[in-house]
């Protein structure tokens, strides 16, 4: 059964052609990156494309992924399988109190109708709290964590500021019931998880994919078959795969998909990538069998002062005044970029980090041993002169 359905999985784009197979990967590389595709919003404009080509859109997703897609004339909203415990996915402009707000915001309105004001929908949002058993107060930092939720739904495009601002004491909000209704994803009875839809998802919403990471199960399901699904990654979205020992890395050579650029620009971004190399070298132990090795924050520390005191032109004094706060973003940037894992014993460096082998466009500028010396001068005043005042 499980090869009869291999098989069959192609078929969504079997039927179409060239022209019509490409759009189709185009308009499944966009649902990814928007979810919730409307009109209005960020590359609203394709969804009479992805209209026109929903059925073979919905059996891709459904058959490859175990997404389940539904398109509507004003919208398009694909439901994901989230991760399970990954904190470096999430919106930048949402702390957990966000998230939290974000949650109750979204159960107050289903009951608010098409219209609702901005301090009624705070009272139902309290009232929704209270009946959580969630204590909220009122103090600054609550009530930026309340408009940071407010705001991202305004985003979402499931409210709308008809009158007035959710930052505002006060506002008229237009609910978009149509949106809100799909707001929220499917049950669990409504997705798939065999191990083929487990590991795609990795590989389509994961830079790398290490064997190392994956259940026995899965792994030898990879270790088959990545060449079949190398071909149809980039059928279906225009993914590039890179196939290496310790596991599998995406790409897409758009970048479209690419949330974190790197390399990218700014002293955080560079200095990352100039520390590789040493951070590699500076290795505490051999490889692991998964391929990740040690190192510790003051590996980085370390690299990062050198590195300072190397090119003290290349980076922004903001950026480096506190070496502190430096090393947390690194940090933060390779836990991001999925090169770094925390473990009880600290930072494990993926095997990924050997992709760049950067060199630095500058010399050395460091500073001289001691004082340099003073040049006689190689002419007198009394040059000529000899005998006269």
């Amino acid at each position: 059964m499980r090869a009869d359905t291999r098989s069959r999985l192609p078929t969504a784009l079997d039927d179409l052609s060239d022209i019509d197979a490409a759009n189709v990967a185009r308009c499944a590389k966009v649902l990814l990156r928007h979810p919730l595709l409307r009109v209005g919003g960020p590359d609203g404009d394709l969804l009479p494309l992805v209209y026109r080509h929903r059925v073979p859109l919905q059996e891709m997703f459904a058959t490859l992924l175990g997404y389940r897609l539904v398109v509507e004339r004003r919208f398009a909203r694909l439901h994901k399988v989230g991760p399970d415990d990954d904190p470096t996915r999430g919106e930048a402009g949402l702390t957990p109190r966000g998230y939290a707000y974000l949650c109750l915001a979204a159960a107050a309105l289903t009951g608010a109708g098409r219209q609702v004001l901005l301090s009624r929908l705070v009272a139902d949002i309290r009232s929704t709290a209270a009946e959580a058993g969630i204590a909220l107060v009122d103090d600054l930092a609550e009530r930026r964590s309340l408009t940071a939720a407010l705001r991202h739904l305004v985003g979402l495009g499931v409210i709308t500021e008809t009158d007035g601002a959710v930052s505002e004491a006060e506002a008229l909000i237009t609910v978009h019931t149509d949106l809100l209704a799909q707001l929220l994803g499917p049950s669990a009875g409504e997705t798939s998880s065999t191990v083929e839809h487990e590991v795609r998802r990795m590989l389509v919403e994961n830079p790398v994919t290490l064997h190392a990471d994956l259940t026995p199960e899965q792994a030898d399901w990879l270790r088959r078959g990545q060449r079949r699904e190398s071909v149809l990654l980039e059928r279906c979205f225009g993914l590039v795969t890179e196939i290496r020992a310790e596991g599998v890395a995406v790409t897409d050579p758009e970048e479209y998909l690419t949330d974190v650029v790197f390399p990218g620009p700014g002293t955080v971004a560079r200095m990352t990538l100039l520390a590789l190399p040493d951070l590699l070298a500076v290795a505490q132990a051999e490889p692991r069998s998964d391929g990740r090795v040690r190192i510790g924050s003051g590996d980085i520390r370390r690299t990062c002062e050198r590195l300072i005191a190397d090119y003290p032109a290349a980076w922004s004094r903001q950026a480096t005044e506190n070496i502190h706060d430096l090393v947390d973003a690194v940090i933060d940037l390779l836990r991001r970029l999925a090169l770094a894992a925390e473990d009880h014993a600290g930072l494990l460096l993926s095997p990924a980090a050997h992709r760049w082998l950067p060199q630095p466009d500058d010399t050395p500028a460091r500073a001289p041993a001691g004082p340099a010396p003073v040049e006689e001068p190689g002419w007198s005043l009394f040059d000529g002169q000899e005998g006269s005042l």
